[in-house]
């Protein structure tokens, strides 16, 4: 028997419904951007809740005015709480919906590209997974930076080959990719782990990213499902490492999630975790060392050896200038910490010089490849020779 097209398409199994958690403060500027992205999306079944965290500023009118034109958004308004509890009042809120399958999150001065939805849903109901992990584009349209959408090469590295259906243990670098806003989560998977977001801290993506990671089969995807806005006006956390209740926040969430970590009881994965993940942000406050004060000091170096004190920086994936920079610091040798950071900024983005000698200072390297910091800088004859080793990758 030959069906009518019209029956046809009206026997197709409807799209399964996203809930997606769209959390709002002081963002008039990007947000109406950032709604329209949903509204563009291929994958039309979703429906969003916009959690106006208290905004100073109209991103709670913008929101209403975008629920008055299209009753899949709702508009939740609440106090100032921040990120964590504005993300866990959007989700409680959706969890009263018994339509919605699926769980994504989306900052509001960010965009989704218009298949996002699809290339995360479609990946989940050919698979079976718990969630599903897309690849992102960093978007930095202002000056100085200039660049536009472009693929950070570490987020290339991690999401290529894709994976499907994994567990941690098949891929465990991909603990790096901590972001919120880059996965779609199965309902049933997000409450029946208890996942939530901390509150009251930033960073609050790592504990809870590395939860689902240890927990569940994940698939991994090369498509970009993300264009995530590098701001330059000083307001984002990501600007404002300099601080020290940014660097206590940054020790309380890596101490969260080596916990988990280390729970979960596979030596491999705690040891992949330790260097390449744990340690991949330090460089971004090693840079802002020059001028710190006292008390930020004594919390990078405290938190350094408290989370490596059984493995050096030494053996970490960080870039080698600042392998050696995290050795400085865990020999509390601050003054020369920041004069390598200062050299280094003085480079402009050049490489450090490196050469292929037998010693460093007078100390033997066995002819192996080092950094070759100028002694005005550093004394090299001070230096454990681990600390200046290049790797063949690096040469």
């Amino acid at each position: 028997m030959r069906w009518p097209l019209s029956q046809l398409r009206s026997r197709r199994t409807p799209e399964p419904e996203i809930g997606v958690v769209v959390p709002t403060y002081g963002v008039q500027e990007w947000l109406p951007e950032c709604l329209d992205s949903l509204l563009a999306q291929t994958h039309q079944r979703w429906r969003a809740v916009v959690v106006d965290d208290g905004s100073p500023d109209e991103s709670g009118e913008i929101a209403e005015s975008y629920a008055d034109a299209d009753p899949r958004f709702r508009v939740l308004h609440t106090a100032n709480a921040g990120l964590g509890a504005a993300r866990n009042a959007g989700a409680h809120h959706l969890a009263g919906d018994p339509h919605w399958r699926y769980l994504g999150f989306l900052d509001s001065d960010d965009v989704l590209p218009p298949n996002a939805l699809a290339t995360l849903v479609g990946s989940l109901e050919a698979s079976g997974s718990d969630f599903a992990t897309g690849s992102i584009l960093r978007w930095e349209a202002e000056p100085p930076l200039g660049l536009g959408l472009h693929e950070p090469p570490w987020m290339r590295r991690l999401h290529r080959p894709p994976r499907i259906g994994i567990g941690i243990g098949e891929h465990p670098e991909i603990l790096g990719d901590v972001f919120a806003w880059n996965k779609l989560f199965r309902r049933s998977f997000w409450e029946g782990q208890g996942l939530s977001w901390p509150e009251g801290i930033r960073y609050e993506d790592q504990p809870t990213t590395t939860r689902a990671f240890l927990a569940g089969r994940f698939d991994v995807l090369p498509a970009h499902v993300y264009h995530w806005r590098i701001r330059t006006d000083g307001t984002s956390i990501t600007q404002q490492r300099s601080s020290l209740t940014d660097l206590r926040d940054r020790w309380v969430t890596k101490r969260m999630a080596w916990e988990s970590v280390r729970a979960h009881g596979d030596p491999h994965v705690s040891e992949v975790f330790l260097d390449r993940v744990l340690a991949g942000d330090l460089w971004r406050y090693f840079v802002t060392l020059p001028g710190c004060d006292d008390e930020w000091w004594r919390s990078l170096r405290e938190g350094i050896c408290e989370l490596w004190s059984d493995r050096s920086l030494v053996h970490s994936g960080l870039p080698p200038v600042h392998r050696l920079c995290g050795w400085l610091v865990e020999q509390d040798r601050r003054a020369d910490a920041e004069a390598l950071m200062r050299y280094l900024a003085s480079l402009h983005g050049a490489p450090v010089p490196r050469d292929s000698g037998s010693t460093a200072g007078s100390r033997p390297t066995g002819g192996a490849a080092r950094l070759a910091v100028p002694p005005e800088v550093l004394d090299l004859s001070t230096v454990d020779p681990a600390a200046l080793l290049l790797r063949d990758h690096e040469l």
